[in-house]
């Protein structure tokens, strides 16, 4: 219980030393530099505890009463129907979060310089055409409230490509057409500009290099029709090849 009201308790845990620090003091780091504005769970106390070769943390959440509009990351179906002022309450919440300043990393360059080539072929820009911004950094819709928005997940959120959130929203779309529509409508000037096509080619290629082929949610072969739209040549047969982390150890 936090004071006064129920609370949402998150635990995470990994091997002693294994942290990666991003993800491992993401929420604690948010709650420190993301102003109020931004709706979101407050976090109220965090427990660290060390045993028998394991470290966990224990945070505790205020407890948002609002549902996630999907149980998965790449849904088929929704929980509900987001609204034209639920989108607009979204696009202020992503436009405060980009003023915001920090040195975390969403993503880092170097992985962007070898998944994207490797993902799409070349020729290929990997460099964007426009400073990085600040990003929730995993925006899709299990992460998304409604209908009043609530942002969930901040472990990851840093510095990324600008139209970054957007665009990995739009590609955790694709399984349902009419939604994919609605997020390329809500955010058509983000992703028309050349600063949203860069940053969904980086999504586009991340998800690819992610993404286990077979799987129930395999979103593959629409992740790849659109990058062949965007790059306006077709893509190279997937190979299997050495990942590099996308974010500092």
């Amino acid at each position: 219980m936090t004071p006064g009201s129920p609370g949402w308790l998150r635990i995470a845990a990994t091997e002693a030393g294994q942290q990666i620090t991003t993800f491992w003091d993401g929420g604690r780091t948010a709650q420190q530099a993301l102003p109020a504005s931004i709706p979101r769970p407050a976090l109220r106390a965090i427990h660290d505890h060390h045993h028998d070769g394991w470290d966990y943390r224990a945070e505790l959440y205020d407890r948002v009463h609002a549902r996630p509009l999907a149980a998965t990351t790449v849904p088929r179906r929704l929980t509900g129907s987001p609204k034209r002022h639920w989108f607009q309450a979204l696009r202020r919440s992503l436009c405060i979060l980009a003023t915001v300043s920090t040195d975390r990393r969403t993503i880092e360059q170097s992985y962007l310089d070898d998944v994207m080539p490797r993902m799409l072929g070349e020729p290929i820009t990997t460099a964007a055409p426009a400073p990085w911004v600040t990003a929730h950094g995993d925006l899709h819709w299990a992460n998304l409230c409604g209908p009043t928005l609530r942002v969930l997940d901040w472990e990851g959120w840093g510095l990324a490509p600008a139209g970054y959130d957007a665009a990995t929203l739009h590609c955790h779309s694709l399984l349902i057409p009419t939604l994919a529509a609605q997020v390329r409508a809500n955010f058509a000037d983000v992703l028309s500009a050349e600063t949203g096509r860069c940053a969904e080619l980086a999504v586009i290629a991340e998800q690819l290099d992610a993404v286990h082929p077979g799987s129930s949610f395999d979103h593959t072969w629409l992740l790849r029709a659109r990058a062949t739209h965007l790059l306006g040549r077709p893509l190279p047969r997937r190979r299997a090849a050495l990942k590099v982390s996308r974010v500092p150890l």
